[in-house]
């Protein structure tokens, strides 16, 4: 769910701009055109760019790009804190819980969705439950049929109340194509801005790592938060680093003008698009959620529709994102917030 310039982007596998039809697949796929144009900039015009998939029209590898790496993203924060031996993530959100490696498989999915009346809910990508309550969230899966099914179920079932509370921490997965640390502004003080009536911040064309938010899913997250009490936190990985920031620190930033919203075109795999407003947060605003001790390798990979053409596209592989200090020690009090004994 790559980045740009100040406008770090990022793609979201679960909330990105719908198509003008509404489609949840092309929502869940749907990419800012500018990383579109950028990510196979400078090479010739490729004769599969317009190869009909599934039937979706995929253009070009870079909806598949964007895919697994959001996948390979989620899998790295889900991996990271079950290294911590005192806390597991469950994915939770109807993208982190929908068919990898098959694109025909996850258009399905979600047109069951869409069918049982879920397109519209928002909810986090993953939830965060102390290792000692791992059996017991463990057990709700199994009753409600395994992780998959979780986004068919609504809030008010009994199991998915249960594994609310148990909950710690409910975690919205964004991510970008940048090398955190390599990109210009990276740790540059902020200083008075005149579009920002004095607050503090950077120029429009600096080049930092952000923390992305989409104004649609603002409300939404307030309201999933506000209704079953498990705080929300933003984690976006980068290549090589990630940051996190909380849900309230977010709407305080953006509230107090800190943060501007930034106009972006997106673009669904089917070609329609829509105009959406994003919060570009500053990293400063957050804290270093981890750093990459191992660096990903990029592994080129393929699809084959069903009438046997053929997609090229990129994927990340490995990599080990472990959590900082910091982020432990947020871990830590919101563990002693929801039990104060």
């Amino acid at each position: 769910m790559t980045e740009k310039p100040a406008h770090s982007r990022t793609r979201r596998r679960g909330s990105a701009a719908p198509s003008p039809s509404g489609d949840l697949f092309d929502s869940v796929f749907a990419s800012p055109i500018e990383d579109i144009d950028r990510q196979l900039a400078g090479h010739p015009s490729l004769p599969w760019a317009d190869f009909l998939l599934n039937p979706r029209r995929l253009r070009g590898s870079d909806f598949l790009m964007r895919w697994r790496q959001g996948v390979w993203s989620e899998r790295q924060i889900v991996e990271c804190i079950q290294r911590t031996k005192r806390y597991v993530a469950i994915p939770y959100g109807p993208s982190s819980t929908a068919p990898e490696g098959d694109p025909r498989a996850h258009e399905l999915y979600f047109e069951r969705l869409e069918k049982a009346g879920r397109a519209g809910i928002k909810r986090p990508d993953l939830l965060v439950v102390p290792r000692a309550d791992g059996a017991e969230a463990e057990r709700i899966l199994a009753e409600a049929g395994g992780a998959p099914e979780l986004p068919f179920l609504d809030e008010s079932d009994a199991g998915l109340r249960r594994l609310l509370r148990l909950s710690v921490l409910a975690v919205e997965c964004e991510n970008s194509l940048w090398c955190a640390k390599e990109m210009p502004s990276y740790r540059e003080p902020l200083r008075p801005m005149r579009r920002l009536h004095g607050n503090p911040g950077l120029p429009k064309n600096a080049i930092l790592p952000t923390i992305i938010l989409k104004h649609e899913d603002l409300h939404r997250l307030i309201s999933w938060q506000r209704e079953h009490g498990v705080p929300i936190h933003i984690w976006h990985v980068f290549y090589d680093m990630a940051f996190g920031i909380s849900l309230d620190r977010a709407r305080e930033v953006i509230s107090s003008g800190l943060i501007e919203g930034t106009s972006q075109m997106f673009q669904a795999p089917g070609g329609g698009t829509g105009e959406k407003t994003i919060y570009k947060i500053y990293h400063h605003y957050g804290y270093e959620l981890g750093q990459m001790t191992t660096e990903p390798t990029l592994v080129a990979d393929s699809i084959k529709d069903r009438v046997g053409h053929i997609l090229p596209y990129v994927r990340f592989e490995g990599g080990g994102l472990d959590l900082s200090p910091e982020a432990l020690r947020v871990l830590s009090s919101l563990d002693d917030s929801r039990n104060p004994s």
